[in-house]
Formats: C-alpha cells, sequence, structure tokens
C-alpha cells in the first residue's frame, strides 16, 4: 500500500523501535501535501475525538515547546488532566505525547498505534484510489496523540504546530485559546520567501472559536497582519504581548528569573520562571494568557498556583545545563531568531571567560550566520557530525565555514559526537588554571538531534565512557530518517 521494505512483526511481539519503524516509513515531516483532507477523514472515522477536550494551540518559528510546557503546567496546577503535544523529540519518540505531564509509556505507545492503524489504512487507501499520498509520519503521529487524549480522557489539551499552521496536521484542531509566537524567516522552502507569506501560514491556526494570543514580533510588520487576520476569521478576542499583555518587569535569579506578568484577567508579582533569557518571559506571559482562557475561574488565576507551575518547567534542549564543573549547557538552537536568544541568555545569566562551543548543524541551516551570532562569545569551536546522516552537514563541510568565521586557530574538529565533547572539556579543562571550572564552559548548539546526542551521551557518562548513540537512540530517533527534527 505503501513503498515499505520494513517487514512488520507480529502484533503481539511488537516493541516500540518496531512501531517508530513502521511509521517511519512514511513520508516525513517535511514532505507534507497541503491539504487536512487526510487528518479530517480519520478524525471522522474515530468519531472527531477532538471534541471531547479544551485545545491551546502554539505556533510560532521559535519558543513553540517552551510556551506549550509553561501553558500545560499551569493548566495541571490548578487540577485538570492535560495532554500535551510536542515536537521534535529529544532522546525517545515517546515524549512527544504526554498525559498529566509525564510522556505515555513505551506499551501505551505501541497500543494507541495499534487502536488507530487501520482507520489510518482506510485513509491511505481511499487517498491512493484518488491519486494522493498516504499520511505522512506527522500525520499519523498526530493522530495518535489526539486519540490517546480522547482516550485518557484529558480536560485540555496543549499541541504544539509541526510546521508553519494552516496545513499543519495538528490544525484540524479548533483552538479555544491559540497562541502565534515570533514569525521569523524558517522553513521557507515549505511556507514561502517572504515574512508576510509565513505570517499567514502560521495565522491559519486561527478559528472563531479562539482567543488569539500574539507574541512579541522581531518584524515590525507582523502584528497588524496577524490582528487583521484575527477580524477577517472573526476570532472571540485577541491579546497582543505589548498592549492588552506585557512582561512588566524581570530580572535574572539563580536557575532562571524574575518576571511580573500583567493579563487581561490582572497582574502577576514577583513569578519565578525557571528558564533562561528574556524570550522565556515572553513565552511564559502567552502561556499565563492561554491558560486563563481555559481555566474555568473568573478572572485573575491564583498567583501561588501559576508560581508552583512555571517554577518548575525545565525543557529539554533548551538552553540545558546538564553538568557542572565544567559547566555545559545544550541548546537545540538552529536558526537566527534562536541562536541570537541563546546568546543573549548566555551573557545574561553566566559570567563565562573562557566559552567553548561544540556545534553540528542541518545541511538546509543558515550555518554561517548561527556561527556568526555565537563568534564573540566562543573562545573556540569544536565542530562535529550528529547523528542524524542524511540531512547533517558533513564535518569537513561545516570546518571549511567554522574556518571562515572564527579563523583557523580558533576551530577545532572531533569527526564524532563523544569525541567533540570531549575535545571540549579538555580545553576548558586546560585553561583552568585553579581547576575548579569557574568562568569556564562548553556550550552544544546548532540542532535538537546535536542536542539529544548530547543529552545520552552526558547522561551515560556517569557509569560509562562516552560511545557512538546511533544504537542508543533506536526507540526514540532512527538515524537513517530524515524527518524534520528543528520545529522549534
Amino acid at each position: 500500500m505503501w513503498p515499505m521494505s520494513y517487514e512488520v512483526p507480529e502484533v503481539e511481539n511488537l516493541s516500540l523501535a518496531d512501531v517508530y519503524r513502521e511509521i517511519m516509513m512514511r513520508a516525513p515531516e517535511h514532505d507534507f501535501d497541503p491539504s487536512l483532507e487526510r487528518m479530517q477523514k480519520v478524525m471522522d472515522y474515530l468519531g472527531q475525538p477532538a471534541q471531547s477536550f479544551k485545545v491551546i494551540h502554539v505556533t510560532g518559528t521559535n519558543g513553540k515547546g517552551s510556551t506549550a510546557r509553561m501553558a500545560e503546567a499551569i493548566c495541571r496546577a490548578y487540577g485538570l488532566r492535560t495532554g500535551l503535544y510536542t515536537s521534535p523529540h529529544v532522546e525517545k519518540i515517546t515524549e512527544r505525547i504526554c498525559v498529566d505531564g509525564q510522556p505515555i509509556s513505551d506499551e501505551r505507545f505501541i497500543d494507541m498505534w495499534l487502536q488507530v492503524k487501520d482507520f489510518v489504512e482506510m485513509v491511505d487507501c481511499e487517498s491512493l484510489e484518488q491519486g494522493g499520498p498516504c499520511m505522512s509520519f506527522f500525520e499519523v503521529l498526530t493522530t495518535m496523540a489526539i486519540w490517546t487524549f480522547a482516550d485518557s480522557p484529558v480536560d485540555v489539551a496543549i499541541v504544539e504546530v509541526g510546521m508553519g499552521g494552516r496545513w499543519d496536521a495538528t490544525n484540524v484542531l479548533d483552538g479555544d485559546a491559540s497562541i502565534i509566537g515570533p514569525v521569523d524567516m524558517d522553513h521557507m522552502q515549505w511556507l514561502g520567501d517572504t515574512i508576510e507569506q509565513i505570517a499567514g501560514e502560521k495565522a491559519g491556526i486561527m478559528k472563531p472559536t479562539s482567543t488569539v494570543i500574539i507574541g512579541p514580533q522581531p518584524h515590525e510588520q507582523i502584528p497588524a497582519l496577524l490582528e487583521d487576520y484575527a477580524r477577517e476569521v472573526g476570532v472571540q478576542a485577541f491579546v497582543r504581548d505589548g498592549v492588552e499583555a506585557e512582561v512588566s518587569s524581570r530580572a535574572a535569579a539563580v536557575g532562571g528569573q524574575m518576571v511580573t506578568l500583567r493579563t487581561p484577567q490582572g497582574v502577576y508579582e514577583h513569578i519565578p520562571v525557571s528558564m533562561f533569557g528574556e524570550h522565556q518571559a515572553h513565552n511564559a506571559l502567552a502561556a499565563l494568557c492561554a491558560a486563563e482562557v481555559v481555566i474555568p475561574v473568573a478572572g485573575q488565576l491564583d498567583a501561588d498556583v501559576v508560581t508552583q507551575a512555571l517554577s518548575a518547567v525545565k525543557v529539554p534542549g533548551r538552553i540545558e545545563v546538564i553538568r557542572r564543573s565544567p559547566t555545559i549547557i545544550i541548546d537545540g538552537g538552529h536558526n537566527e531568531n534562536a541562536v541570537n536568544a541563546l546568546r543573549a541568555a548566555l551573557e545574561e545569566n553566566f559570567s563565562f571567560t573562557d566559552l567553548v562551543g561544540v556545534v553540528s548543524m542541518m545541511k538546509d541551516k543558515e550555518v554561517e550566520t548561527v556561527l556568526g551570532i555565537m563568534e564573540p562569545i566562543l573562545s573556540k569551536v569544536v565542530v562535529t557530525q550528529n547523528s542524524w546522516t542524511n540531512r547533517v552537514m558533513p564535518v569537513d563541510e561545516l570546518e571549511k565555514i567554522a574556518v571562515s568565521v572564527f579563523g583557523e586557530d580558533r576551530v577545532l574538529r572531533a569527526d564524532t559526537m563523544p569525541d567533540a565533547i570531549q575535545t571540549a572539556v579538555d580545553e576548558v579543562d586546560a585553561n583552568d588554571e585553579l581547576g575548579i571550572g569557574l568562568g569556564h564552559g562548553v556550550v552544544i548548539f546548532g540542532s535538537f538531534v546535536t542536542a539529544g546526542d548530547a543529552r545520552i551521551l552526558l547522561k551515560e557518562r556517569h557509569n560509562a565512557e562516552l560511545k557512538n548513540t546511533k544504537e542508543d537512540r533506536a526507540a526514540g530517533v532512527d538515524t537513517d530518517f530524515s524527518h524534520d527534527d528543528e520545529q522549534d
């Protein structure tokens, strides 16, 4: 029915890796047909499961995952049963579908696939008969997430768009709150080559049922465009960062920052946010505004409950301090906006006198721009190659670009991630005369696959030598496939 060479095991012998490989044989996330017809059909066959819960729908070029997790945390702290659907995963596919703040188990992931599989194959058959494609990897995974949330059942699902918005598989949902974070140039080959076109794609998640929350925008024309879209759709209301809502104050604090947030419902003073960077304060504001829409409380939420929620949110692979002595930070930033945020957060919250970068990026990204942003704060950079073999920039090509940005004397090369991390640590250790790690650090960046590889390696190293991650990631990332890892 679709071009597969993978032989599916018997149902009783299915493992998570088997199911992952089976759905990954489908078209990847970035190779999609601009239509919601297949998703609408499978939702019809399943009895419209999304009608059983409220929805917070999140899009934007960067910050979707962080915003979604903060909104989920607030809703859960208020006693609502929550579903959370995000992408990409850093280590394991089950990370993408969470219920009550926890990834679903391997067994439940397999069970959800078996429950929807027949309906997916019915849609495949109908689409093929009409000359169309089978459901894609992301469409299948989105179907599984929605079915999981209905089956649980959850009170509210917080759902991150995969890419764009208008034709994204998640857009079969009608958001009670629709968050549109910063809109910038990314995924141009799929979303359009102007900022206006990209904004139009992301505005496609607005529905008449929605309160639309518009985050801070890096391009001055975007707020007015989004407001025009909102009026055309006839949304319930819209809330703009800097107008109906604002970050009134923020100050760096241990492990994150302290913020005061004003929303349409009130002012929340001295709220701790356990993530670094000004952008995370604005993500917290958007999350809080969305939570106010779906939590059945009149007026302002309880500030103590909001504090409890936001002080506990940690997002893997987003300016994450993974080790100390020396400090090692990992971040999945891969485009100009995200890496600018990473640099600003490092400069604001850390006092590094010697910071060595480890970088591996996908070959379709703006590598020279990203390296140029980081160059002023890095003493040296170690170029390497992550485990995503189909899309990663070969290390020899990355080395040439890095030399053009940093100069030959500041570029080191390591062909594997374990060697790259060890090289960077050895470099900062050699410069640490006191031997206490103070002021010395390593930042690993360039891709969520890079962040995931590093995260697994650094956790393993507590008990074993660094090793290649390819087999370790089989149940989470099969590196011979090339679905789009760079969603956030």
